[in-house]
């Protein structure tokens, strides 16, 4: 059972940034594709990034490519989501996600462990 830790979120100014944290439990972590998703009020979970098992791979949905970047620090069993540029559509809910192969995509269903989740806000 691998859990997830979620922290970084916060209210901030449209154009600014944050950077999300996720910490796993598990020492496999470095075997496992990561993910981030996000639930805004009234919508549906969406995908937002995913990084391969060794980092070498990333995908991004096409709302937050080139500003927002997905790493992790496999020392550390942990991966993270730096946001940049950030817009008011951005405010959600984020979670991370821990997929049981080497390679994840887009879908929820490929991932089987969940964070808890962090609020992000952005707001004037």
């Amino acid at each position: 059972q691998v859990q997830l830790v979620d922290s970084g979120g916060g209210l901030v100014l449209p154009g600014g940034s944050l950077r999300l944290s996720c910490a796993a439990s598990e020492r496999t972590f470095s075997n496992y594709a990561m993910g981030w998703f996000r639930q805004a009020p009234g919508k549906e979970r969406e995908f937002v990034a995913t990084i391969s098992f060794s980092g070498s791979n990333t995908r991004y949905a096409d709302s937050v490519k080139g500003r927002f970047t997905i790493t992790r620090d496999n020392f550390k069993n942990t991966v993270y989501l730096q946001m940049n540029d950030l817009k008011a559509e951005d405010t959600a809910v984020y979670y991370c996600a821990a997929s049981l192969y080497g390679r994840a995509g887009s879908r929820d269903v490929e991932y089987a462990y969940w964070g808890q989740g962090t609020q992000v806000t952005v707001s004037s």
